[in-house]
């Protein structure tokens, strides 16, 4: 397997003279047994014109070199690597830069993918051009991976910018041309936290609503881990917030509740203060969004029940 070494990554594997339909990123650092098991499952997929890009963000040596070997010989697979963590937004956009494909899309290392998946997304984005429907990108439902066992997601099938500020309806991947992903600004590695939700945001904002490819074609691991999302600190979340308020909110305040209840969501869990309550009340809010408060909050006692 071929190595040169370009602005301090490590890159491997060559590459065909036609470029690939499909780039799939994956960031990924210290999880070697759940990373081999979502780059086979690219490997299996039924389009083969593709190329996965791994960037592993400050892994030890011996997950590196486990990563390296595996991918040895597959010419489809580009493997960098950052000798110093620069986090999984910055991961993500060295490999968008990097991406040949017409369309990229995205991979948690901890996640796989069903065989069809890039094959359904590349005709339903075929189709939807055909019929001259308005699209930014696609997003999949999940097939998720609970303590309790295997559940479909049931996402709504078309979702508009302003619907992100009332949860993240798209989920953690979108498949779109690569183009797109370079003018929305690509991933803003300040957010401590909700990187998806701003970045959806600006692509939905620019380019029109997504829309679903409805089949279960996604593999998303829920199982309990500490270093999920929803196990950060508080401040890290209200941060992540506040910036995407200071952003796109244009000083709406119903905007600012939205993103509020995402905080106080049943999701993270957090225990809320009085405090919470002040920052959430405003003068100039709807009698909804006061409701909706009140549900919120019966929602929480009945999981916590």
């Amino acid at each position: 397997m071929a190595e040169a070494k370009e602005a301090g990554f490590v890159i491997s594997g060559a590459l065909e003279e036609q470029g690939p339909k499909v780039s799939v990123y994956m960031p990924t650092k210290n999880r070697l047994e759940s990373v081999l098991l979502a780059v086979s499952s690219v490997q299996r997929q039924t389009l083969s014109n593709f190329e996965l890009i791994i960037v592993d963000d400050g892994s030890d040596e011996r997950t590196c070199k486990e990563i390296a070997k595996a991918v040895a010989g597959d010419s489809r697979i580009i493997f960098l690597r950052n000798e110093k963590s620069a986090g999984a937004c910055a991961a993500r956009n060295r490999a968008i830069r990097l991406a040949r494909g017409e369309f990229v899309t995205g991979l948690d290392d901890d996640d796989e993918l069903h065989p069809g998946h890039l094959e359904g997304l590349v005709a339903y984005w075929s189709s939807l051009q055909r019929a001259e429907v308005e699209v930014s990108c696609l997003y999949v439902q999940y097939l998720q991976r609970l303590p309790s066992g295997l559940c479909e997601s049931a996402k709504r099938s078309r979702v508009c910018s302003e619907d992100l500020f009332e949860a993240n309806f798209v989920g953690n991947q979108i498949f779109a041309p690569r183009q797109r992903f370079i003018d929305a600004g690509l991933f803003d590695e300040q957010m401590p936290a909700w990187q998806d939700l701003e970045f959806f945001y600006r692509v939905l904002q620019l380019f029109g609503p997504a829309r679903l490819f409805d089949a279960p074609t996604y593999h998303f691991d829920l199982m309990p881990r500490d270093d999920r999302i929803s196990s950060l600190q508080k401040e890290k979340i209200l941060k992540a917030y506040a910036l995407m308020f200071m952003k796109h909110g244009e000083g709406s305040v119903v905007r600012r509740q939205k993103l509020l209840l995402q905080v106080y969501s049943p999701y993270y869990g957090f225990s809320l203060n009085p405090n919470d309550f002040w920052r959430f009340l405003d003068r100039r809010g709807s009698v909804k969004m006061l409701v909706k408060l009140a549900l919120l909050l019966r929602e929480r006692r009945r999981a916590s029940a």
